[in-house]
């Protein structure tokens, strides 16, 4: 049985895509998978399943299970457990050592981006922030806010899907994956 997290994009922002979280553990429970657990409003998933499916496959189906009950399509990024753990090992920064109003934060990409596209996205400013890319995921360091920054504003030049959480959030999704 493998676990894994499921991570929807651009739901319940700004009043668009609204999906409440209760209706989301139910159609995930509804398609079969098992020991569901949802977390905070912006989209988090785990589940349990030992269907024996790509990960293509399982984001296909749960994007397509979604536009039938909620109505939209949302892009879903999948992660199994333990490669949520190597996300977490492997960040080139240390939340220890963050300043005053910095802050950590990934961007899971549903595909490895091809190189041409890595070279589209505009060197950061050092002074206001940093990333590191590794296989399909962005590590990004801000100085300052994300709000206002052109580099998060750019990942779309990736031409992948994606979506992006804080770290905060990372470590959390990653203790609730363990107690699954």
């Amino acid at each position: 049985m493998t676990t894994y997290l499921a991570l929807l994009r651009g739901i319940n922002v700004s009043g668009q895509k609204l999906i409440k979280m209760a209706e989301l553990k139910n159609m995930f429970e509804a398609m079969g998978f098992l020991a569901v657990k949802t977390y905070i409003q912006s989209g988090n998933v785990l589940f349990r399943s030992d269907l024996a499916n790509s990960e293509e496959a399982l984001r296909g189906r749960i994007e397509d299970e979604i536009a039938a009950v909620f109505g939209f399509q949302v892009s879903v990024i999948i992660r199994t457990a333990e490669e949520w753990e190597q996300i977490i090992r492997n960040c080139p920064y240390d939340a220890a050592d963050l300043k005053e109003g910095e802050s950590i934060y990934v961007t899971l990409l549903a595909d490895r981006p091809a190189p041409e596209d890595l070279g589209r996205v505009p060197e950061p400013d050092p002074r206001l922030e940093e990333y590191q890319t590794a296989g399909r995921d962005v590590y990004l360091l801000f100085h300052q806010s994300i709000r206002d920054s052109k580099l998060a504003a750019s990942l779309h030049k990736l031409k992948t899907p994606a979506t992006t959480r804080n770290w905060n959030t990372m470590n959390k999704l990653l203790a609730l994956s363990r107690s699954l």
